[in-house]
């Protein structure tokens, strides 16, 4: 039955179908495709696409398909039912999957256009196509490689120099072939004979396999491996005991890109227990730190994964002056070449990226990166990865094409027009379609059961379906320690809520954003604190405009984008209220007097328009004051201060700004090295600025990276006038002694953070009960927020003196400074003080006092 069925289809493909045939028109590319296929029998034509009076038809390889007029037959796309005409297409199914494997036009009159067929192929193949299992999987040895290309007229698989045909199932469009045990190892491709609108005619393209599960150098070929082969285990996988994971409400995660942690180390740098990362890490550890978030370390696109391949600048950087513009032009000279990308473009999502492997050209990198979690584990930090979902690097026929050149014109989202989205940056994936999403889900739950993996940080989230995302919540918590070797539950996801480009407003789907993401369990990371503890936006055309933690009113700078002093001091007071809303976790219900006075909700706060606060429990946001994009937290906080802050009082200022985002309920994040005050030089998107200007520097005597030269031109020329003075000022590079008590102070106040409970309130109800601001209000301190959270007072300084804040209902009451500052490493903070009879609390300039109920 099979081979006859199979028979049959090759009948179909090579007879016409309906209507009269009608020669493939020349082979030239596809310049728009404006018609929109939606399902077997539904097409949305634009309303003013050629004269409705004329007939309209599909135009096939084989023949055509007449349409019909269809009112109202868009009901259930509701996006294009006021700028698109429904119409009937009476094809049978068989009929539609012989068209959809050439070439599909749009005709009416003299207007022609092509055709998208995502929501046709979705609509044939996906009941079928979702249940199928991709990519190598292996039975007692034996490897069945199987691709899912539903429009291709062939496909055929290039085994380590010999062809091997692939079988077709018509039910699902995907392609397989079985081989014997002696695949294992042997690099292949799949070559797929299909119809390319990029290029106006039948191609064969030669691909890697979405689902590889390993590469060769330069991922050129996959690899038929199976990642439970004993060989890639290291001494210890199976035992591998994690430590605990945490309520996610309490997670403090240190964000780290592997170049940045290791240089040329790689993934066995996180092995080494003597190096003085790997020690940071632990002290971070001891104190609190539950996550290390690696940037991408999928397989990208942009690295020359073989060291001899990597170019190196051809300068002597350490030579030039601080303030020179001669560093970032010659690490531009190679940046396409060099080792250095932050990895957002991606190539094989579910493959580890080879140029941090000591030798890319096998699966040497799943071993590697196996013992990396391994290393991470026994510093006791369990391990988020950084996963890119939302874009490729390419798309059509270019050469860094995967998806595209396999299905052409599915994996993508398309404009109305039928070009792809670029929103994100690069080509938009569409994960709302069904073997998008698929591909979503079937990675990151390989990712948790073969790596150990306890975290996902989806980029720009707010680019995928909500229901992708709870999808992916709910394989994971499907996986149990019996079965798949990982608590699925245990697994952790946050991600980027912005709500921006074509999907923005849930144009398309209902979007995985901040307000959409509350009561999931899902955070998203929360920009409202972010801004008002550093100052301005992250496009400030004046980086100087200053906020909470870097002096607005309190110690004001010289920049005009602050204002009059008037109206610094209500800038700032707002930002208290959005700081307030912050340390509750971003709650859109609680209540509490605001700094005017009024009585508010934490989404009545407002945040350039939109409500401050959005999320249902603790979790749901994430907050931060610094993350790998817009400038280090010191290079703002070197924009923003006056220039003549001592380098004592800059760190000061660095704590203050960690600890608003670490002591609110709720995760916290932050960049790694903020703590020793890492600086990249003022580069606010260093992405392929190479090492020299994003290296941690782990020993305080090397610096902290700060006076490195002008940052790369491409995204901060325009901030050059304001950078040359600071880079030349050789105060603003500080030494060990503002470094080393920096990152110790933080420490102390991180382990307050995850040893107190009542910074862990498990509902919105709790936090109401709990937690309150007992000076806001008309009355409140510009640069001071006091909160009092069950037996604890806390009140963080932002102002360069020394303030008083008076609680009345206190007085007569015990409290003293937390024993972990008391006996802490902070000298300064020693000198806070508390006078019982009035209820006063005493704090030093820039710093950040906890006290609790003796």
């Amino acid at each position: 039955m099979k081979r006859l069925a199979a028979l049959a289809a090759v009948i179909a493909l090579a007879a016409p179908t309906t209507g009269t045939a009608s020669a493939e028109p020349a082979p030239t590319p596809q310049s728009d495709a404006k018609v929109q296929w939606l399902d077997q029998h539904t097409i949305a034509w634009p309303k003013n696409l050629g004269d409705p009076t004329q007939p309209h038809r599909l135009v096939h390889d084989r023949g055509t398909f007449d349409l019909t007029a269809s009112p109202g037959g868009l009901a259930k796309y509701p996006r294009l039912a006021a700028t698109h005409d429904a119409f009937r297409v009476d094809a049978r199914a068989t009929e539609a999957r012989t068209a959809l494997r050439g070439r599909v036009l749009a005709q009416t009159g003299t207007v022609t256009t092509g055709v998208q067929i995502p929501g046709v192929l979705d609509d044939l193949y996906a009941t079928a196509a979702t249940k199928a299992t991709l990519g190598p999987a292996f039975r007692d040895g034996r490897p069945t490689l199987s691709v899912w290309a539903p429009t291709a007229r062939r496909v055929a698989l290039e085994l380590d120099g010999r062809t091997v045909p692939m079988r077709r199932d018509d039910a699902s469009g995907v392609w397989s072939a079985t081989g014997s045990r002696d695949w294992a190892g042997k690099p292949y491709r799949y070559a797929v004979t299909v119809h390319a609108p990029a290029a106006g005619k039948v191609v064969t393209n030669r691909v890697t396999d979405p689902y590889s599960t390993a590469l060769t150098a330069d991922s050129t070929h996959s690899l038929v491996t199976d990642l439970a082969d004993p060989a890639l285990a290291p001494a210890g996988w199976q035992r591998l005991r994690k430590p605990g994971a945490v309520p996610f409400r309490d997670a403090q995660i240190q964000e780290l890109h592997v170049r940045d942690f290791s240089g040329t180390g790689g993934y066995l740098a996180f092995t080494d227990r003597r190096s003085a990362g790997m020690r940071h890490l632990k002290e971070l550890a001891d104190a609190g730190t539950s996550y290390v978030h690696l940037l991408p370390v999928f397989d990208y696109a942009t690295a020359p994964e073989r060291r001899a391949d990597q170019a190196v600048p051809p300068c002597d950087l350490a030579s030039l002056p601080a303030d020179s513009d001669q560093q970032q032009a010659c690490i531009a000279k190679t940046a396409a070449r060099d080792a250095y990308n932050w990895g957002y473009d991606p190539l094989h999502y579910t493959v580890p990226e080879g140029s941090y492997a000591s030798d890319p050209d096998g699966p040497r990198r799943t071993l590697e990166f196996r013992r990396m979690v391994q290393g991470l584990g026994d510093a006791g930090l369990r391990t988020v990865m950084d996963v890119v979902y939302n874009h490729t690097a390419a798309s059509g026929q270019g050469e860094k094409s995967v998806l595209d050149r396999i299905v052409p014109g599915y994996y993508h989202r398309l404009l109305d027009d039928g070009s792809v989205a670029t929103s994100t940056c690069c080509a938009n994936t569409a994960p709302e379609h069904a073997m998008m999403g698929k591909l979503v889900v079937d990675s990151v739950v390989t990712w948790a059961r073969q790596y150990k993996i306890d975290g996902f940080r989806f980029d720009l989230m707010g680019h995928h379906p909500k229901a992708n995302i709870l999808a992916v919540r709910k394989a994971l918590d499907a996986l149990t320690p019996a079965k798949d070797g990982v608590d699925g539950k245990a697994v952790v996801l946050y991600g980027e809520g912005w709500n921006f480009g074509e999907v923005a407003g849930d144009a398309r789907f209902v979007q995985a954003t901040q307000k959409n993401m509350a009561g999931t369990g899902i955070a998203t990371f929360s920009d409202r604190s972010r801004d008002a503890i550093r100052g301005g936006g992250p496009f400030d055309e004046d980086p100087r405009v200053q906020g909470f933690a870097s002096g607005l009113f309190t110690a004001p700078n010289a920049s005009p984008a602050n204002g009059t002093p008037d109206e610094q001091r209500a800038r700032l007071l707002h930002a208290q209220d959005l700081i307030k809303v912050g340390l509750t976790g971003n709650l859109a219900d609680y209540r509490f007097t605001d700094s005017t006075g009024r009585e508010v909700r934490g989404a009545d706060v407002d945040y350039n328009g939109s409500p401050a606060g959005y999320a249902a429990a603790p979790g749901d946001a994430l907050s931060y004051a610094d993350a790998h994009d817009n400038e280090a937290l010191y290079d703002a906080l070197a924009y923003k201060l006056p220039p003549s802050t001592p380098a004592a009082d800059r760190a000061r200022a660095q704590v203050l700004a960690m600890a608003a985002a670490a002591l609110s309920q709720g995760p916290a994040l932050s960049q790694a090295g903020t703590d020793l005050l890492r600086s990249k030089s003022l580069d606010r998107n260093s992405y392929d600025s190479g090492d020299w200007f994003n290296a941690v520097h782990w020993d305080c005597a090397d610096g902290n990276g700060f006076g490195r030269g002008l940052p790369p031109a491409a995204d901060n020329a325009a901030k050059w006038p304001y950078a040359r003075a600071l880079l030349a000022d050789p105060a603003l590079r500080p030494g060990c002694s503002a470094i080393t008590s920096a990152s110790a102070t933080y420490r102390d106040l991180l382990r307050i953070r995850t040893t107190e409970k009542a910074f862990s309130r498990p509902t919105a109800e709790a936090v109401q009960r709990s937690l309150s601001f007992p000076l806001s209000g008309k009355g409140e301190t510009p640069g001071v927020i006091t909160m009092r959270l069950d037996d604890l007072v806390v009140v963080l300084n932002a102002a360069p003196q020394p303030q008083s804040q008076t609680i009345a209902a206190l007085a007569g009451t015990g409290y003293a400074l937390h024993p972990l500052q008391a006996g802490g490493s902070d000298a300064v903070v020693k000198s806070a003080s508390y006078a019982a009879a009035t209820g006063t609390f005493t704090v030093p300039g820039r710093t950040v006092a906890v006290f609790r109920h003796s």
